[in-house]
């Protein structure tokens, strides 16, 4: 029990560390800095919080898999977004193209039938149960498990899409500092939503099929 509560209260102050980083600090650097050096400026500037969280964390998991390569895709296109000129909702745009970007990998692994959640869930079991590991890789070519592979990354694909767009409405429909408040809700919604659909679709194929199980092991994050 004792266990329990100190993993809930670790989560609970990471979370807390998380949103404060990637939420709070980038509103609070933004509102500082723009009426002196101007929007553009001050909008890179509050994305720096959110890329030192994301390199800290991958520095953290000392491991490239799966999971980490996203990570490092998500760096590398936020600093491209960076580069060139244009007005703060161009760049608000190029900083949503990271996602849209992401998404179309996940779509464009179906279409070459390697569906990305294959290699996320097979990270997360490689992490937390390496001795699942060789069941779940023999497990690939089975026809009911490609296809739920396929369907989730499909639904993963598709919300990152949509979450993008959402973002991008958002960009020419309020201002910069009701952006930098309600697009967190709109990202982390997103994760979230989709996270609580996969759970709920893995519980589905436990009733259905008997490898399903071996999800529980290395659940996709």
């Amino acid at each position: 029990m004792n266990r329990f509560n100190d993993r809930f209260w670790y989560q609970g102050a990471r979370l807390a560390v998380e949103l404060g980083v990637n939420c709070v600090l980038p509103l609070l650097i933004y509102d500082q800095l723009a009426p002196s050096i101007g929007d553009v400026a001050a909008l890179m500037a509050s994305s720096v919080p959110p890329m030192l969280w994301a390199v800290i964390e991958f520095i953290r998991r000392r491991q490239l898999d799966a999971v980490s390569v996203l990570v490092l895709a998500g760096i590398a296109l936020s600093l491209l977004a960076m580069i060139g000129s244009g007005s703060a909702r161009f760049l608000q745009l190029r900083e949503n193209l990271v996602t849209a970007l992401i998404g179309l990998v996940f779509l464009g692994s179906v279409v070459v039938r390697r569906p990305l959640i294959y290699y996320l869930a097979r990270a997360g079991i490689q992490r937390s149960a390496p001795d699942q590991t060789a069941a779940f890789e023999a497990l690939r070519h089975t026809p009911y498990f490609h296809r739920a592979m396929t369907i989730m990354t499909l639904a993963w694909g598709m919300g990152l899409l949509l979450s993008t767009a959402v973002a991008c409405v958002l960009v020419f429909s309020v201002s910069i500092h009701e952006y930098l408040i309600v697009q967190p809700f709109v990202g982390y919604g997103t994760m979230g939503l989709l996270l609580l659909w996969t759970m709920a679709y893995r519980r589905h194929l436990r009733k259905h099929a008997d490898w399903a199980s071996v999800l529980e092991s290395g659940p996709v994050r």
